[in-house]
């Protein structure tokens, strides 16, 4: 899915003048004019949104996205994470929910378990970084 800066008045989605919201939150007060995007925060345009440019259009290198997995407990036996897979997989490989992702503004990102946690590790020192520079701290 993806984040989407919008400017309007105050939604159920939307406290402020501004705000950043995600696709499925906001896409349908887009497509009525009740919502006006400015930017998607994606490294690409939105297939759902082509229209809108990305912020990284503005402010190069600028990306911000986020995605859903499934994960198992550690020592899970490999057959099982293998059969999770290929049926998570399948799943996601069918016609009508990936258009209906697609139609929420989300792309399907399936792949093996090791493409899973190569993701999980890049997002987590990407975001440490940001954590780290902008020195924020456990409240």
């Amino acid at each position: 899915m993806c984040p989407i800066v919008v400017a309007g008045p105050r939604s159920p989605i939307c406290s402020a003048d501004r705000c950043r919201s995600t696709s499925p939150a906001s896409i349908g007060y887009i497509r009525a004019g009740r919502l006006r995007a400015l930017a998607v925060t994606t490294a690409t345009r939105s297939d759902a949104l082509p229209d809108i440019p990305t912020v990284g259009e503005f402010l190069p290198g600028y990306e911000a996205s986020f995605w859903h997995g499934v994960g198992v407990p550690k020592n899970t036996p490999a057959e099982i994470v293998d059969k999770l897979n290929e049926a998570i997989n399948a799943g996601l490989a069918d016609p009508t929910i990936k258009a209906r992702l697609a139609d929420l503004g989300g792309t399907v990102l399936a792949g093996s378990p090791a493409d899973f946690g190569k993701l999980i590790a890049e997002e987590t020192e990407k975001w440490a970084k940001v954590i780290k520079f902008a020195n924020i701290k456990p409240e």
